[in-house]
């Protein structure tokens, strides 16, 4: 009724030794036999088939998250990437570093195979890094024009309780994301960026080229009034914070600046100060290199969001005053219109990159014009929706002038400021001539001497200026009524 002893009997630890040298000696024939005589795509397929059959019985549930989608980046390998890097672990014993060309901060990821776990909301999710030998195949590159050799696979495997799958994809995910930002954000280097001078000779396909904008103008530093600078920086507070506003009332999500004003008043480092500001690149478009207005466009499409887009002197980049319609009506034959013309950005082409159907092709993006002469400007490119702040970058004023002192001499008080005050408001000097002054004596004393010295001889000098034009009645006239009509269409901020 009962087995023998000898059923029971539990085998040797010979024989379990020898099965299982068997079981592996079948195995691993069994896979040289696959690797042989079956195709790579076959071979994987019939692991990953092995491998879904024993995940089946697990209560793991694995997401794989791969550097391409097809041919085309993953931008959530590239977040994943950046999450990881802001969660290692201080015990972490291996680490891959680099440094990336134009940047100043190293960066730190998995190397392969390597695993590191992540608690959120009481979960617990493990990352794994793995990368994989491939066939060479070609890809296209980041330029989209050219391609490039890759041979090898990289994905990373999050694995966790199938139970909370959905509180995975519909949470944690957007918090690496999130978090993935803020990292970038902090190791980002600002970068002007500017034309490719063989953007169009078919090499390469970026028509952007860029170096590390080092600028080091801030709104503090600037030789501006307390209260423009206060009102400008709530502007561009303003404009960031309100995303789903813009989405709301149904508007792109960008701003225009106008800068004008005399030569050497500040433009170029009120643009810097703004960049600096907000944390945004810089790309620097000269009109003057572009032949047609569908390149234009495609300038547009190529610049990134966060971005400060510039267009510096736009009266003598392209002749704005004429209309496309007149300027066809000059032509002697429609169908052969000048060479000259054809070759150009139009004021209607600028119209549509600044505030048509492209200009929404990016979010929070600034857009800065500036000249030296806004009269001369078309009227259409001044409306709001197109310029939206109008800055009158003036001649440097008293409060100006002691923020100038104490970026160069160190003070903001001295027995000759009064005199220099004085002063300035009868010389119409800008800022940069001001600073040049400061800067030709190491004395401060010396440094306030010599200004003083300068800013009489420029007062003088525009006394006999404005003596022979009180001479000339008519063109006193004719300037006093420009000086009203830019005062009329000023926007205040």
């Amino acid at each position: 009724m009962f087995p023998s002893s000898s059923a029971t009997q539990i085998p040797s630890v010979k024989t379990m030794i020898s099965a299982g040298a068997s079981a592996a000696a079948t195995i691993v024939l069994f896979r040289s036999l696959v690797k042989e005589y079956l195709p790579y795509e076959f071979e994987n397929y019939i692991f990953y088939k092995l491998k879904t059959l024993i995940n089946s019985f697990s209560s793991e549930f694995t997401l794989v998250i791969e550097e391409y989608d097809n041919l085309n980046h993953n931008n959530l390998f590239k977040a994943a990437e950046l999450y990881l890097e802001s969660i290692i672990p201080p015990d972490a014993k291996k680490l891959k570093i680099s440094l990336t060309k134009k940047e100043s901060k190293f960066s730190f990821s998995l190397d392969r195979n390597q695993e590191i776990v992540d608690t959120f909301n009481g979960v617990n999710l493990k990352w794994k890094f793995i990368s994989k030998q491939v066939p060479l195949k070609y890809i296209p590159s980041p330029d989209n024009f050219n391609s490039m050799p890759k041979s090898e696979d990289k994905f990373f495997e999050l694995s966790f309780h199938k139970k909370h799958k959905d509180m995975v994809i519909d949470v944690y995910l957007k918090h690496v994301i999130k978090k993935s930002k803020e990292t970038k954000e902090e190791k980002k280097s600002l970068k002007l960026f500017s034309l490719r001078h063989d953007r169009m000779s078919g090499g390469r396909g970026d028509v952007w080229q860029s170096v590390n904008l080092h600028h080091p103008a801030t709104f503090d530093t600037l030789a501006m009034d307390m209260e423009g600078k206060r009102v400008i920086m709530e502007d561009l507070e303003r404009f960031v914070q309100r995303r789903e506003f813009y989405r709301r009332v149904g508007k792109a999500w960008k701003r225009g600046y106008l800068l004008f004003g005399p030569p050497g008043t500040g433009k170029s480092s009120l643009i810097a100060a703004i960049a600096n500001y907000l944390k945004f690149d810089i790309y620097d478009l000269e009109l003057t290199d572009l032949k047609t207005n569908s390149e234009l466009r495609n300038l547009l499409i190529s610049t990134e969001n966060k971005s400060v887009l510039v267009v510096e002197d736009i009266d003598c980049s392209i002749e704005l005053q004429d209309r496309l319609a007149q300027a066809r009506a000059m032509m002697p034959s429609r169908r052969h219109p000048p060479y000259d013309q054809v070759n150009q950005v139009t004021l209607s082409g600028l119209l549509n990159f600044v505030d048509g159907l492209w200009s929404s092709c990016g979010d929070e993006r600034i857009i800065i014009f500036t000249t030296n002469h806004k009269e001369r400007l078309d009227p259409a490119l001044l409306r709001p929706g197109r310029m939206d702040v109008h800055i009158h970058m003036s001649y440097c004023t008293p409060c100006g002038f002691k923020l100038l002192a104490s970026n160069y001499l160190g003070f903001t008080e001295h027995p000759l400021f009064p005199c220099v005050e004085a002063l300035i408001e009868k010389a119409r000097v800008t800022p940069a001539e001001v600073g040049e002054q400061l800067l030709r004596y190491e004395e401060p004393e010396s440094a306030l001497t010599g200004l003083i010295e300068f800013l009489e001889d420029k007062s003088e000098r525009l006394k006999r200026e404005d003596g022979n034009k009180d001479s000339n009645g008519e063109s006193g006239t004719a300037e006093g009524k420009l000086a009203q009509e830019l005062d009329g269409t000023m926007v205040k901020l």
